[in-house]
């Protein structure tokens, strides 16, 4: 998948009791500490602040942003690397609302939560994108350490803040379309308090953007 191209997978786990690390050092025994980098962390300290925290331990021109759970299926990759090589668009981003994209795992209820935040940050901030919500992204390094500066949400919100920062700062950006599979393991963070969270996070957009 990756031959001619030089990479690195930066894995960064908040003191989660699953064995994350311990698989991964497992791993780098394998495949080797140069590709395979583990960079934890004491604890849950939010989305906002991991982001940064891995920037500092990558070191290549372009960052991809992933579920390591495998809800992001590698296999979309080589579709976003190519998106950027035709494009030049500083940001790519997966998104499962336009054609050929879509959500396997989840029930009707949290569908139609899906799509219908989405569908009000459409009405309310026009990002000019289709999947706000979306972890899914490559970006150019020097874009995302521009964007994340002026970030100010840490959680659930984080990722619709960073693409309409982008937006509004003028980054071009690219969507590919991509099938979000849920975790076969472990359960959704989202519940009442995110979804509070998310509101909140739209209307403080709505009014600096």
């Amino acid at each position: 998948m990756f031959r001619g191209f030089n990479f690195e997978i930066i894995v960064f786990d908040d003191g989660s009791p699953d064995g994350t690390q311990d698989i991964i050092k497992q791993l780098q025994q394998v495949y080797g500490e140069d590709h395979l980098l583990l960079r934890p962390r004491a604890k849950k300290l939010g989305l906002g602040t991991a982001y940064i925290h891995g920037l500092k331990h990558a070191s290549g021109n372009f960052v991809v942003i992933m579920d390591a759970d495998l809800s992001h299926h590698p296999k979309y990759l080589p579709s976003f690397i190519k998106k950027e090589m035709e494009t030049g668009a500083s940001i790519v981003t997966g998104t499962r609302y336009v054609k050929g994209g879509g959500v396997h795992g989840w029930n009707l209820i949290r569908k139609l939560t899906s799509t219908g935040a989405n569908v009000f940050a459409q009405t309310l901030l026009w990002p000019g994108v289709s999947d706000l919500t979306g972890s899914f992204r490559l970006y150019r390094k020097s874009a995302i350490e521009d964007i994340i500066s002026s970030v100010v949400s840490k959680g659930y919100v984080f990722q619709m803040e960073m693409i309409v920062r982008a937006k509004r700062k003028g980054y071009y950006i690219e969507e590919v379309p991509i099938t979000f599979v849920d975790r076969v393991y472990g359960s959704s963070k989202l519940g009442g308090s995110e979804i509070v969270e998310y509101l909140k996070g739209l209307l403080y957009l709505l009014v600096t953007t």
